[in-house]
């Protein structure tokens, strides 16, 4: 009889040739008796499973067959490592014929799944919850815990800092949306990982159950309903839009805030159910919060504190529902498995150090975008523009107010500026998702935000372009936020190509396309990225930052030709067709031109050969050309568009098969 001491259940000695249990995570961690992991919670696995014989006689042992529980393809005869994942390679089956010349019937089995001990089955295969492969229990016997064993291990023992590093999630289990930890499985304390790891980071939830009490509180403590004196501005704003009495406006951003704080408080709790049993309440919260980003556009609030408010809120209750906690969503095999770099890539597209200039610019935007709107619906008197001038004198307005207060900006239904804020707001937002392998274990986000900065971004480029030949004015702001957004693009665009990468080689592996696209998955080959990131000298975090991200002199020259174009109306007194077509062109080869900066979008480069060959053109068909220097001026500044547009410049990087795109 075993006796307790400390609290730790004494270990009984082996039986000759008897089993030592491993965890396929943590292979240092051994015992001679079944068991948890102590350090990741999954059930320990028999190391060789082989008995001794019957007969008295030992017998030669049988010839074993060790594979990997996520990646069942993979078998050899000796123990070892997953080549895929790292993970601890297990024998397949352990009965071996007795000696005595007759075989023996041969005992049951009961397959079970290392990351869920509570699915067991007589017959190997897939395990439901996550996908793994099932392996045997033991060929003892089930792998029961023994007699006298804890029962299970403390709340939030599995620190959050477990299997780090795979999707900036700590085993963020979204594939696991759906199972929680079963009754039985919980009082028998199996190894249930992803709820240990939920329960270390409930405080997030609980966080976000104060912050809707907050909004809850917010109509009161902030003043909605009292008396409000509107000033000039916000009348204006009320004639010009045709907009509903302020009192009606106040009482709608009240009951806004009264409904979207108590869905906050019902779905945190949710969220921060032990069990994990309402995975979805995190993205409904996060929701909530996107909702809050746009309230107080869609009411036009006067409250400038009203507004304010809930941009903070909905941002927090965002980051709060599945920026911070376990996001739901991604697949076991994804978050367990490799690699970091994709195979033949040069370096790692998703480092935090790449995402550096993403979110810079993207808070720089938001904050140029923010103040815009607030001058939009009548929460300040005017807006800063140092170099143009209003299309009215009589109206007061300079460029900037003009701009923003035009017949292009009143198509949209809310202030437009606001809408570009919720935009920034959101790639930021983006941008912090996931660790350095999202590329491959979130390929539904990398799409995400390539929507949200590419054709926005030339959205915004548009509407730059046509601010001078619609209005007749410039927006200084609108010119540095559409840069912005420009610049982004070069930045982003190698992660996309990584992802598309994945899901090439996923369908093209037998995978289903769509579970590859939401949930992501592991890649064979790629290595691990090794790069010191943020604990690099500050001049190789520039650089790795950058990485992917070129500047060929020949495509520099390009830009600033584009940018010169812009500015015909005043270097050659061009007008009419012939300004508009300058610079309708320039933008155009300033926007392709940055988006080629990016070594994987070096052919685009090649769309701004059309362009310089329209401008060999366009003086002897449009008219509007201020002197015959400007028409051969024109004529020399396309043959120079076309001539710096072929050189590709230099790539310094590899990516894989994408190599052969880069002409």
């Amino acid at each position: 009889m075993s006796k307790d001491h400390g609290g730790h259940n004494k270990a009984a000695a082996p039986a000759a040739g008897g089993t030592i249990y491993t965890c396929p995570m943590h292979p240092e961690v051994r015992q001679d008796q079944p068991g948890n992991c102590p350090k990741c919670g999954m059930t320990l696995m028999p190391e060789a499973a082989a008995a001794a014989p019957a007969g008295g006689t030992e017998a030669a042992p049988a010839a074993k067959t060790y594979t990997c529980p996520m990646h069942p393809e993979v078998r050899q005869d000796k123990p070892g490592n997953c080549p895929k994942c790292g993970m601890t390679l297990m024998p397949e089956a352990a009965a071996a014929a007795p000696a005595g010349g007759t075989e023996a019937a041969p005992a049951a089995k009961t397959y079970t799944c290392p990351m869920h001990p509570e699915v067991r089955q007589d017959k190997p295969g897939s395990c439901p919850k996550c996908g793994m492969t099932l392996m045997p229990e033991t060929g003892e016997g089930p792998a029961a815990v023994p007699a006298g064993a804890p029962a299970g291990r403390a709340e939030g023992a599995m620190s959050g800092h477990a299997m780090s590093g795979h999707g900036g999630h700590s085993m963020s289990g979204h594939g696991m949306s759906g199972h929680g930890m079963s009754h039985g499985a919980a009082a028998a304390g199996t190894g249930d990982m992803m709820g240990d790891m939920h329960r270390a980071m409930l405080w997030p939830h609980y966080v976000a159950i104060m912050v809707g009490f907050w909004m809850i509180a917010a109509p009161l403590t902030l003043g909605y309903q009292s008396d409000f004196v509107p000033d000039a501005n916000q009348l204006a704003v009320m004639a010009d839009r045709g907009l509903s009495p302020f009192a009606h406006r106040n009482m709608l951003m009240t009951v806004n805030d009264f409904v979207t704080g108590a869905l906050i408080v019902i779905f945190g709790a949710l969220s921060a159910d032990s069990r994990r049993r309402f995975p979805w309440a995190q993205w409904a919260n996060a929701f909530v919060g996107g909702w809050l980003l746009l309230a107080p556009l869609f009411i036009w609030t006067p409250l400038p504190e009203a507004y304010a408010n809930s941009t903070l809120v909905g941002a927090m209750v965002i980051a709060l529902s599945v920026l911070i906690p376990m996001m739901p969503g991604m697949s076991m095999e994804g978050m367990m498995g490799k690699p970091d770099i994709p195979p033949e890539w040069s370096y790692c597209p998703s480092t935090w150090l790449q995402r550096v200039p993403i979110v810079a610019l993207a808070l720089f935007g938001f904050l140029i975008a923010r103040y815009m709107s607030a001058y939009q619906m009548g929460h300040i008197d005017t807006v800063w523009e140092p170099f143009f001038p209003g299309t009215d004198p009589a109206s007061g307005l300079n460029g900037t107010e003009a701009i923003i207060t035009s017949s292009v900006s009143k198509a949209w239904p809310m202030p437009d500026a606001g809408l570009g804020a919720v935009v920034y707001a959101l790639e930021i937002v983006m941008t912090f998702m996931g660790g350095k392998d999202r590329w491959r274990t979130m390929p539904w986000m990398v799409l995400a935000l390539a929507l949200l900065i590419l054709p926005l971004g030339i959205v915004s480029i548009y509407f730059v372009i046509i601010q001078p030949i619609e209005i007749g004015t410039w927006c200084t702001l609108c010119l540095i936020a559409a840069l912005a957004m420009a610049l982004m693009i070069p930045y982003s665009v190698d992660e996309f190509v990584a992802m598309g990468q994945f899901l090439t080689w996923s369908r093209r592996n037998g995978k289903p396309f769509w579970r590859s696209f939401w949930t992501g998955g592991a890649m064979e080959g790629g290595s691990d990225d090794r790069a010191p990131g943020v604990l690099a000298p500050r001049s190789q975090m520039f650089a790795q930052g950058g990485r992917g991200v070129t500047y060929p002199p020949t495509l520099l020259a390009v830009c600033a030709i584009g940018i010169w174009l812009t500015f015909t109306r005043m270097t050659f007194g061009n007008s009419g067709a012939m300004a508009n077509s300058d610079h309708l062109i320039g933008l155009l080869i300033v926007t392709f031109t940055i988006i080629s900066l990016a070594e994987v979008a070096r052919p685009v480069r090649f769309l701004n050969v059309p362009f310089g060959l329209w401008l060999i053109v366009a003086p002897f068909v449009l008219d509007g050309a201020g002197s015959p220097v400007a028409t051969w001026a024109g004529v020399a500044t396309g043959l120079a568009v076309v001539a710096l547009s072929l050189p590709r410049g230099s790539i310094r990087n590899s990516y894989g098969g994408w190599n052969v795109v880069m002409v």
